[in-house]
């Protein structure tokens, strides 16, 4: 946990903030460490604290006369809360890689882990009113309260980069401020360099593996993350490809609230899609929602070329009121070039036509696997994508509330991770990409929902072949 020096509660609004400013209700509340030597400290700490907490449970478990792996010790779910306060406070890459390793609870960590982890996506630490205020002044200029009649203090949501605020215009308007953390962007370089040191944990990463470049695909895409200006192009540009749909939406950019470190939309109506998942929610609303999304997935890919690749359930809002989902957050999103695209169309059909030889090449070409690759790290990823073709492959509908296909692909994902030869990672971009359809899988498995996948996929996997 933090020292208590670190935490404080959101003071109320200082009197020249005046009754237009709304004071924030109590929330888990942590200044960002600024500077490298304060984020050094921060990462250090969490991995001294891990380790103390190995130690402990090892001396007890070897008292029982037990002889347990180190690598399960440090990954330990006492070790995950550890670990996820730690990177909470941090934020920025530091907390982003945790968000990457999780993968919502499915990925190459313990799955108890990883699901603690999985938390860090939308439960970041706030700002304290007095940080926040100072990033405004800074942004808007000593008269920043005058911008608006309203502003909320209190955060809609907090994640790895910033926080978004809830503002209304002098007009009326209704507005979603996302507010970047100060300093995130000063401290990608020194966070990365100190998230190497922390992968060397036992039981993270193997031995022989070089995380060098997915490190650096963190750092390149922070940054990006970083520069709201090119967020909000990427949002205009999403948005005009989306064109108008029938159920998603995209809040427009309010371009003169925009600065650097301030992202200005409409504000968007609505829940977390993964609210749905409670018990009650007819069947069709689930397939309904899970439908649209699933189809996004194929036009942003295939059509659009341009792909949101955080597949954080926060980021699709569903309004009950008018039925649609709100689509939020492009910092990360990622341009497909048509090499792509036809290199994981033939990857779509051998998957279909359930041909490993065939697949086997497919990914040859794509860079999911090597032509020096040891041979057993070969043969697993070819398995494990031919499991995964498994929805494509089904007549009629798939039941993702009764699929066992997500814990399998974990279970295969550990074992040839860390089990012989393996060497290396796909190409970083393959990764983010990977990411999005399987956090739509995800997605549809949390709905419960039963959708004709095969049909779905079918039309743009066809096309040019």
């Amino acid at each position: 946990m933090p020292d208590s020096p670190e935490r404080s509660d959101p003071p109320d609004p200082p009197d020249s903030l005046d009754a237009r400013l709304l004071p924030a209700t109590p929330s888990r509340s942590a200044p960002v460490p600024q500077g490298r030597a304060a984020r050094s400290w921060h990462l250090a700490r969490a991995v001294g604290e891990m380790a103390a907490g190995a130690a402990a449970q090892g001396l007890s478990q070897w008292a029982r006369g037990e002889r347990p792996a180190l690598s399960d010790l440090m990954l330990s779910p006492a070790n995950a809360r550890r670990l996820a306060e730690r990177l909470s406070t941090l934020r920025g890459a530091a907390m982003k890689f945790g968000q990457l390793m999780s993968m919502d609870g499915h990925g190459v960590l313990p799955a108890e882990f990883a699901e603690l982890l999985s938390g860090l996506r939308d439960r970041a630490h706030v700002m304290p009113a007095t940080q926040l205020v100072e990033v405004l002044q800074a942004e808007y200029g000593a008269q920043w309260n005058r911008r608006f009649r309203r502003l909320s203090f209190a955060p809609i949501a907090a994640a790895s980069i910033g926080q978004v605020h809830r503002a209304e215009t002098h007009d009326g308007r209704v507005l979603a401020l996302k507010i970047q953390y100060p300093g995130v962007r000063a401290g990608i370089a020194s966070d990365v360099a100190n998230l190497a040191l922390l992968a060397r944990t036992p039981g993270l990463v193997p031995a022989g593996v070089d995380i060098a470049p997915l490190l650096e695909r963190v750092r390149t895409q922070l940054l990006h993350e970083t520069d709201y200006r090119a967020e909000a192009r990427a949002a205009h540009t999403y948005r005009e490809r989306l064109g108008s749909d029938p159920v998603l939406t995209v809040p427009a950019v309010v371009d003169e609230h925009c600065t650097e470190r301030i992202l200005a939309t409409d504000f968007a109506p609505g829940a977390a899609v993964e609210t749905l998942a409670r018990e009650g929610t007819p069947q069709a609303l689930r397939d309904h929602v899970a439908d649209a999304l699933c189809r996004l997935a194929v036009r942003e890919f295939f059509e659009m070329r341009l792909v949101q690749t955080d597949p954080n359930f926060g980021n699709y809002l569903f309004d009950a009121a008018s039925g649609r989902i709100a689509l939020l957050d492009f910092g990360a999103t990622e341009a497909v070039s048509d090499e792509r695209i036809e290199q994981l169309r033939e990857v779509g059909r051998a998957l279909r036509a359930n041909d490993p030889s065939r697949l086997a090449a497919a990914a040859l070409a794509a860079g999911f696997i090597a032509a020096d690759d040891p041979p057993a790290q070969t043969r697993g990823v070819v398995q494990m994508m031919m499991d995964a073709g498994e929805p494509l492959r089904h007549a009629g509908r798939y039941d993702f509330g009764a699929s066992t296909l997500a814990a399998r692909l974990f279970a295969q994902g550990r074992a040839q991770f860390f089990g012989e030869g393996y060497a290396r990672t796909p190409p970083a971009d393959l990764l983010f990409l990977q990411r999005k359809f399987f956090g739509t899988f995800m997605l549809c498995s949390r709905l419960r929902a039963r959708l004709d996948v095969a049909t779905k996929f079918g039309s743009q996997l066809d096309e040019a072949a």
